[in-house]
């Protein structure tokens, strides 16, 4: 009888990987107490066929899910209606109440019968039983055979938790129940006292400005943390994340951050292999449409580097909404992960990220300043200006207000609080960060992000005469017409790494340098071209095409 109520309550089961000898357990090694033997090998090369009651069960239960959903987007607007039409009297909301009551008894008995159809199966008995094991004894060989299931990612124990370091520097802010860090927008008006009149004024504006973000703005700001795209998006991302187990060994887990999320990651293990850079480990941030089964990971995969993907909070099985505060809070346990469970050095992380993943990928190298190097694909410097653009002009304040107070991606400023390499990847055709057409590759706003990067840490030599090189170089959208402007200005690369390690040896590493302040315009122009072209390369194509392994490059220093 127990079982039979595991199997109700279970969760639900998509795919059972085949079973990989690197995996298998060694012989000779005798089993804990509470571990459970595997299934044959010739049961793990499909999908889990349910039976015929689960099966129809199951496709009730989630057609009821849909149309909740649906139900749950549209309920203003069937409010509203109701309301025109006289349906929300007392008299008219009884009788609903009681069909919506039955309704609910009957989805009750659906799901009571899928059960029944679970547990007459085998292959889900076994599943079940290696899970209850695995909650109450977390053992390598538990977990390693729960591994072998692809499952409802709400019942998989967590595996490392944001409290588990031991060894956390209180001094650096470490994150509490509240969450980490985060550099806050200065106030509209600093001079202007806050008064009580002052708050009251400002009251309906931001009670707007919540609600604004907290329905449209965060669903159009990360499309994929709605519900409805990931049902469509499943069986896409369940072959991902078959690949990526099957093939390419992965390791998936749950880390539970600060703030209660749970965040669904899968880790790439290269450093056995006999390539240099699989001692390297590669964080990957994703896009706001993005999860690691299909993403930006298989770019630091095909170059052979250990990879480490995860989804935003509310994206497939990671929990809770995108919005930036929980989106650093995944971030930092992300990287604790990588740092004390999978025993990589500070040194030997590089984080990537892809489009809105810069937000996460510049928190996490401002907040762990010894991280080995950061790459940021189509990224941008400020959502401010990409807000305005698909907004009506009509909105600017409502649009600029509700992003600095609850949607606030300044990579930009993040970005400049890192001293180590930085490679910005430009794409010539994009058509997401542009403010105004993909053809005019000056309103990309990754310029606007090497700019700044630029003029915090080199603020001599970007100086009037630099920042107009650079901008004439940024306009360059081929490699033809960029060394026509290098060779216009004869840029001389050995003079400029001279000058540069020179500065180095005298002054230390610690950006901002005062390097070019008694330099002519020539040299500071020199520089200018050198410094961008270093920190800066362009990739011919449109934004969402993904980046080929020989363009993913360490990005240059000193």
């Amino acid at each position: 009888m127990a079982k039979l109520l595991s199997c109700v309550l279970g969760p639900r089961l998509y795919k059972i990987y085949r079973e990989r000898d690197s995996e298998r357990a060694p012989s000779g090694v005798p089993e804990t107490p509470t571990s459970v033997t595997a299934p044959p090998s010739s049961s793990w090369d499909t999908y889990y066929q349910p039976r015929a009651l689960e099966k129809h069960a199951d496709s009730i239960l989630a057609l009821a899910s849909v149309f909740w959903s649906i139900s749950y987007y549209s309920s203003p607007f069937a409010f509203f209606y109701l309301y025109r039409k006289g349906y929300l009297s007392l008299s008219k909301v009884v009788p609903f109440s009681h069909y919506a009551g039955t309704l609910l008894l009957l989805l009750a008995g659906v799901a009571c019968l899928r059960g029944i159809g679970r547990w007459t199966n085998p292959q889900y008995r076994q599943f079940i039983t290696i899970l209850e094991a695995t909650h109450r004894n977390q053992s390598a060989e538990n977990k390693r055979q729960l591994a072998n299931y692809n499952f409802d990612f709400k019942s998989w124990p967590v595996d490392f938790h944001w409290k588990e370091p031991s060894s956390r520097k209180e001094s650096r802010g470490g994150p509490s129940y509240q969450g980490v860090a985060l550099l806050r927008p200065e106030p509209l008006h600093r001079g202007t006292a806050d008064t009580l009149l002052n708050r009251v004024k400002k009251l309906p504006c931001q009670i707007t400005s919540y609600l604004v973000a907290h329905t449209l703005g965060r669903r159009m700001l990360y499309p994929g943390s709605v519900y409805l795209l990931q049902k469509a998006l499943m069986p896409v991302l369940l072959q991902g994340q078959a690949r990526l187990v099957e093939e390419c060994n992965g390791r998936r887990a749950k880390l539970l951050a600060c703030d209660g999320n749970e965040i669904d990651t899968m880790f790439v293990d290269r450093r056995e292999t006999s390539e240099p850079q699989g001692q390297k480990l590669v964080i990957c941030c994703e896009g706001n449409a993005g999860f690691y089964e299909v993403g930006c990971i298989s770019t630091p995969l095909e170059a052979g580097y250990s990879v480490l993907g995860w989804n935003h909070p509310g994206f497939a099985g990671s929990t809770g909404v995108p919005f930036p505060q929980n989106e650093a809070n995944a971030m930092d346990v992300v990287v604790q992960f990588a740092i004390y469970r999978l025993g990589f050095q500070p040194q030997d992380i590089i984080i990537y990220a892809w489009s809105i993943g810069g937000f996460t990928a510049t928190w996490a190298a401002m907040s762990y300043p010894d991280i080995s190097a950061v790459i940021l694909d189509a990224s941008f410097d400020d959502l401010v200006p990409l807000a305005l653009k698909v907004m009506p002009d009509s909105w600017r304040g409502l649009v600029t207000r509700t992003v600095r107070q609850h949607l606030n991606l300044n990579n930009a400023e993040q970005l400049c609080r890192y001293q180590g390499p930085v490679l910005l990847i430009r794409r010539t055709k994009d058509e997401i960060i542009t403010t105004t057409v993909p053809e005019d590759i000056m309103s990309n706003r990754g310029n606007d992000l090497l700019l700044k990067l630029l003029q915090y840490r080199y603020p001599c030599v970007m100086a009037e005469e630099g920042l107009r090189v650079v901008r004439q170089w940024l306009e360059a959208s081929s490699q033809l017409e960029e060394a026509s402007i290098f060779s216009r200005w004869e840029v001389e690369e050995d003079w400029c790494l001279s000058v540069l390690r020179s500065y180095q040896a005298e002054r230390g590493p610690d950006f901002p340098w005062s390097v070019g302040e008694d330099m002519n315009a020539d040299g500071r122009q020199q520089l200018a071209l050198f410094l961008a072209q270093k920190h800066l390369h362009n990739f011919e194509a449109t934004h969402c095409t993904p980046l080929p392994a020989q363009n993913f490059q360490m990005p240059w220093h000193l």
